[in-house]
């Protein structure tokens, strides 16, 4: 599965030498291939989150027929990209400031005429771009799953909040992720007097909120006007999150897919691929891994059957760059002996990959200790009537969404804060892992209930199992 082209010089990794006690996120020998931080792009649809993306990192993220054609982002889209600062003490910022692609070496010259200087690397980051629109909001909540930190989009020349702007805002506030970079899009299509009006809007609308104080960034994404100093501020802004490198490794599965063409001979077949993001623990070459759920089966009975998938990783990859080993942060790509028919078209999403033997159990029942959101929220209405979320109440038919699964659910009772859910597909899971509920209003999925890491509001998962 090693690409055919050749590589620029990046640190060589060695599984003889590793020392999982000694890594860091910013370990020269694992950020020369990975990124070891995930940055969500949020926001209202058409407000630039993909173009922002590609302005950065340089790669299109928008990869469907479908999104070409009705040109906004469907899928979870991903991006790698390093960042640079010049080590020229009289190269001035924010110019000093510049990303690249995550294939690009690691000390390329400096850009700016006469400087002289060498480029050093400081982040290398993984953006999750979400989409915008109101009916793909379960999408946008399995991207922020796996989060570390978000830019949040907003059109200059749209007036601020749009619906989705506020909803997305509800999701990582109650998620709890609090770095948040503002980016003000589109500057270059309103006059110096509406950007000014529309600032004072973004200040108001954030007021209260996770992302009050937060820097507000002027950009145009489509000139690259000011995207140096988006990268001054994901270094400076964004702390490096907190790794947990010794642990058994266990990743969430956003993507799978099978790599084989059409015509492939027999002995030319190629395992299966799974995509994700590792939570914590170090994957290598040559691991035993396990899966699970895994294969999702109905009995003559009725009851469901999983029977977990163990295989090998044979080969490692972080967008073009091969690796001997991958850690937690940036979207990894897990080449195994699996059945491709088995990761053909994402249908290992949602499940949980890691060592075997250690992975979390397999529930089809759920109790929440819940609190629902004051009112709905992406839905413009005239009324506050129909913004009020209704209460829980038995038999409703809900969507829910923990870590990178999305799945129905069925409310089995109801008492105070305390609901019990029957699950429609099996998830692999534990106590304390974040998790959203969403109810179908007028057609589209609205977001009603989250329920995060708090010690008030826990997912307890004693009551089923397979």
């Amino acid at each position: 599965m090693a690409s055919g082209k050749v590589k620029p010089n990046l640190l060589p990794q060695d599984l003889a030498t590793l020392n999982v006690n000694e890594l860091t996120p910013l370990t020269p020998y694992v950020i020369s291939r990975q990124a070891t931080i995930n940055i969500g792009t949020i926001g209202h649809v058409a407000h630039g989150k993909s173009t922002v993306v590609k302005a950065i990192s340089g790669v299109q993220t928008v990869r469907f027929t479908s999104e070409f054609k009705r040109n906004i982002t469907i899928k979870l889209g991903y991006a790698n990209a390093k960042i640079f600062k010049c080590d020229n003490s009289e190269c001035p910022r924010p110019g000093c400031y510049k990303s690249y692609r995550s294939n690009t070496e690691d000390h390329p010259n400096c850009e700016r005429p006469g400087c002289g200087g060498k480029m050093n690397l400081l982040r290398h980051v993984s953006f999750v771009d979400c989409p915008g629109h109101d009916v793909l909001m379960a999408t946008m909540l399995n991207g922020a799953a796996v989060m570390d930190a978000a830019l949040l989009l907003i059109a200059g020349n749209e007036s601020c909040p749009q619906p989705q702007t506020s909803e997305h805002i509800a999701a990582i506030e109650i998620m709890n992720l609090k770095n948040i970079i503002i980016l003000q899009n589109k500057i270059d299509l309103v006059k110096e007097a509406a950007a000014q009006e529309q600032y004072g809007q973004i200040l108001k609308f954030v007021q209260g909120t996770i992302a009050e104080g937060c820097p507000i960034i002027p950009i145009s994404a489509q000139m690259k006007y000011n995207i140096d100093v988006i990268c001054e501020y994901i270094v400076k802004k964004i702390p490096v999150p907190p790794r947990d490198f010794t642990s058994e490794p266990r990743m969430i599965v956003i993507r799978s897919f099978d790599v084989n063409k059409p015509g492939s001979r027999v002995d030319e077949i190629k395992g299966g691929v799974a995509g994700g993001s590792i939570l914590k623990g170090v994957l290598k070459i040559g691991d035993e891994i396990e899966v699970r759920p895994g294969v999702i089966s109905k009995e003559l009975d009725g009851k469901m059957k999983c029977s977990p998938i163990f295989s090998k990783i044979v080969s490692l990859f972080a967008e073009e760059n091969e690796l001997q080993y991958a850690v937690p942060g940036g979207l990894i790509g897990v080449g195994t002996k699996i059945d491709p028919t088995l990761c053909r078209a994402d249908r290992l999403v949602g499940q949980v990959l890691g060592a075997v033997g250690k992975l979390p159990e397999v529930y089809t029942t759920l109790e929440v200790n819940f609190f629902l959101l004051r009112r709905l929220l992406g839905v413009k209405s005239e009324g506050d009537k129909q913004n009020k979320v209704k209460k829980l109440s038995k038999d409703d038919t809900l969507m829910v969404n923990i870590g990178s699964t999305s799945t129905g659910c069925r409310v089995i009772a109801v008492k105070h804060d305390l609901a019990k859910l029957a699950l429609l597909t099996p998830v692999c899971t534990q106590e304390g892992e974040k998790i959203a509920l969403s109810r179908r209003v007028d057609k589209n999925w609205r977001l009603i209930f989250i329920n995060s890491q708090f010690k008030d509001y826990v997912l307890s998962c004693g009551l089923t199992f397979i």
